[in-house]
């Protein structure tokens, strides 16, 4: 049987992204092969978060990417697709006619998913590769409109919860003090009954800042050596940190916002390690998509 493709759409705070793979039935390592990816700074919480609506022109850049996105899964004879929109969608009054513009005009289907689903999407993204069975792990997952705290005990689900607190509300100044309350009280609550020894972290600016420092240890991301680079980075301009680090300046200017999330959360959770498998939002949904296939096939 020839090779199926999938592809996974991720509509974010601060980029969109599609993600096309392809997967062989008979492969028995299920070895999946990433056909294309495409990431695209369109910053659509910086509208959403500030004045709760997405303006007419990211709306008409948002749909002309979407086409654009079509004509490629058309091209690449996609069998099966999945358009995730998250906290910026979900924030936005004019969602609904958002969505069905891009129905009308590029002919996909968009989900506005809630933090819970997201949730489940990035443990998927990470389940039967990086869980460990004997002891229990948090998943942490940085984004620009919200951050979600998953605990996985036996390798499986337990519960997550998702905190409007990102790197685009972080650096618009909308991230109420209550939310930072509510997270650091869930995160005493949740060391005190579920000690966890590391966390396994997930987004662009996690892999991103564990290339950055210097004798890295593969997926392992000590706190302390990120803690160090954090020290490094707030101390310098956006500019600086494009001209220093070669960073796009989309993320240049949310990445030392995502290191004080990450460490503020393992600091609560007395963590003294990251594990960092390199997987995203769009990972989940390829295997989720993989895994609808093998149901629905007997496989």
């Amino acid at each position: 049987m020839k090779s199926l493709r999938f592809a996974a759409i991720d509509i974010g705070s601060n980029a969109v992204r599609l993600l096309i793979t392809s997967v062989s039935p008979g492969d028995p390592d299920e070895r999946q092969h990433k056909l294309h990816k495409i990431r695209f700074p369109l910053r659509l919480g910086q509208e959403s978060f500030v004045s709760g609506k997405i303006s007419d022109d990211k709306v008409k850049q948002l749909v002309r990417l979407m086409i654009a996105f079509k004509q490629l899964m058309t091209a690449y004879d996609v069998n099966a697709y999945r358009a995730c929109a998250t906290a910026a969608l979900r924030n936005a009054v004019n969602a609904h006619e958002i969505i069905a513009e891009i129905k009308n005009e590029a002919e996909l289907d968009i989900e506005v998913i809630d933090g819970q689903e997201e949730s489940f999407i990035t443990y998927r993204s990470h389940f039967g590769e990086n869980t460990e069975k004997e002891k229990n792990q948090v998943l942490v997952d940085v984004g620009g409109g919200s951050t979600e705290i998953s605990l996985i005990v036996g390798g499986a689900l337990i519960q997550s919860k998702s905190y409007d607190i990102g790197t685009i509300r972080l650096l618009t100044g909308m991230v109420k003090g209550t939310d930072w309350d509510q997270l650091h009280e869930d995160l005493k609550a949740l060391r005190n009954t579920y000690p966890v020894p590391d966390l396994i972290a997930s987004g662009g600016n996690i892999i991103k800042l564990n290339a950055m420092v210097p004798a890295r240890k593969g997926h392992r991301l000590p706190l302390t050596s990120l803690e160090t680079l954090y020290d490094t980075l707030r101390q310098q301009s956006t500019a600086e940190l494009i001209e220093r680090y070669a960073l796009k300046p989309d993320r240049a200017d949310v990445i030392t916002h995502a290191a004080h999330i990450y460490i503020d959360v393992a600091k609560s959770l007395g963590v003294e390690h990251f594990l960092v498998p390199g997987k995203r939002l769009i990972d989940g949904i390829i295997q989720i998509l993989w895994s609808n296939w093998k149901a629905e096939n007997g496989k």
